[in-house]
């Protein structure tokens, strides 16, 4: 058979398949959020006072920034940066992000970049480098690293976000532990670290976290919790010694203002980018409900899930994609697997970066999920439609899920039911889709 009836085959397989009216609605969540970012990070080092064992003035202090789309993260590495200046020392920031970059230097800086961290913003020098030291091993015998650069430095600040993991669950799971751990461990610590799979990583990011303060290295933690709608919640500044006892209460009140989809039975879940500076998974597992690993669980129940997009951001980076059922010609030929591969064989976790049913266009990858969704009648699909994880305020339903959606009070239904739109070429049309929220974002 030649490839053109081939391909006639599935779209002639697809051709009948309905999709349907999808109606857009607001999901409301609980939204504390920072007003000034410099200042609670200034309020931050107040509160923490002389708990922090800092240097003579004069040294030089690393700051560590991961790889992660943190809401505002260059506003709070920046306001780090003055504080830390403001104190008489010399910061550079140092890349803390395991393999991710492709796991090599200039990988790793392009990343700290296109998150708006770079050395103009912030005011400080990026040094980045794979090079680590060890500085000892835990009792089953793995060893533990330290970013070279970072360690020979006078100190160490480490900043990241506080949130649920995507693939264990435990006392500490994203946060300031894991960072120490793992991001600032390089490639070799995120490979040790992982070597013996996810099953004991609520273990070893702890036992590695405890080598690294006993250094008498890392002067704080600055944690970050965001809100449902991708912004900065709450600041805490963390001494040392604060770090493991103060982390787990904060991984609460970020898990109590995640966001999510409002429905738990879903048969189809259409997600149009992921990527890594969406989630470490491309797309948040706590929010598709779709794990690379069975030590996670949380979320709706989804039968098919349609990736149409990389961001841009994620450099071809499709670590994440594996999970998914269906996707687009355009997101595989987008596929950098030089970058997307190191983070596999580092996680040892294989399943993210299989590739899903790859489909000409949008069209077709979001009527071969539905084909494969097991519904009896394709018209009454329960579809979800969203822009990325990290964006979960205003989505788009099938009309099949209004009758239980009109039911709760922090849903708004803002239009009527719409047909899907596409081009010539199968392309969803986004702007008809999303309509003014497509240009409004959604830090509103």
């Amino acid at each position: 058979m030649s490839e053109v009836s081939e391909l006639n085959v599935v779209h002639e397989l697809l051709a009948g398949v309905p999709l349907p009216p999808m109606v857009r609605i607001r999901q409301r969540f609980p939204s504390p959020r920072v007003g000034d970012i410099g200042q609670a990070v200034e309020d931050g080092f107040a509160g923490a006072g002389s708990q922090i064992r800092w240097p003579a003035p004069g040294g030089e202090v690393a700051v560590v920034v991961g790889s992660r789309g943190i809401a505002d993260i260059h506003r709070v590495a920046r306001a780090v940066v003055a504080h830390l200046k403001a104190r008489g020392y010399r910061p550079f920031v140092v890349p803390g992000m395991g393999s991710h970059g492709g796991a090599t230097p200039e990988g790793q800086r392009e990343v700290l970049e296109s998150l708006g961290v770079t050395e103009a913003f912030v005011g400080a020098p990026i040094r980045s480098s794979m090079e680590v030291v060890q500085l000892g091993s835990l009792p089953n015998g793995l060893p533990v690293y330290m970013d070279k650069l970072a360690h020979a430095a006078d100190g160490i600040v480490v900043i990241n976000r506080i949130k649920p993991h995507t693939a264990f669950r435990g006392p500490y799971e994203s946060g300031i532990v894991k960072m120490i751990a793992i991001g600032l461990g390089k490639q070799k610590g995120a490979e040790s670290c992982h070597k013996l799979g996810f099953g004991h990583m609520a273990e070893h990011i702890v036992q590695v976290a405890e080598v690294a303060l006993a250094t008498g290295k890392i002067l704080c933690g600055v944690a970050v919790i965001e809100n449902a709608y991708d912004q900065v919640a709450e600041i805490h500044v963390l001494p040392a010694d604060r770090i493991l006892p103060d982390e787990p209460p904060l991984l609460l009140k970020a898990k109590s203002l995640m966001p999510r989809i409002l429905a738990d039975d879903i048969d189809v879940l259409v997600v149009d980018e992921i990527g890594k500076d969406i989630s470490g998974d491309g797309m948040d597992p706590n929010i598709t409900g779709r794990y690379a690993t069975p030590y996670a669980t949380g979320g709706p129940r989804v039968t098919r899930i349609c990736v149409r997009r990389l961001t841009e951001r994620t450099h071809g980076n499709a670590n994440g994609l594996g999970v998914a059922d269906t996707t687009t010609r355009q997101v595989f030929e987008a596929i950098d697997f030089l970058k997307t591969y190191p983070n596999a064989l580092t996680s040892t976790v294989i399943e993210p970066v299989k590739l899903p049913m790859v489909l000409d266009n949008d069209r077709l990858a979001i009527q071969a999920a539905i084909k494969t969704a097991n519904v009896l009648r394709e018209e009454d699909v329960r579809l979800v439609h969203i822009r990325t994880t990290l964006r979960m305020d205003v989505i788009r339903v099938s009309a099949s899920l209004l009758p239980e959606l009109r039911e709760r009070d922090d849903v708004d239904v803002l239009s009527e039911p719409e047909p899907w739109i596409f081009d010539e070429t199968g392309a969803l049309d986004t702007a008809a889709a999303w309509g003014a929220e497509e240009e409004g974002g959604h830090h509103g």
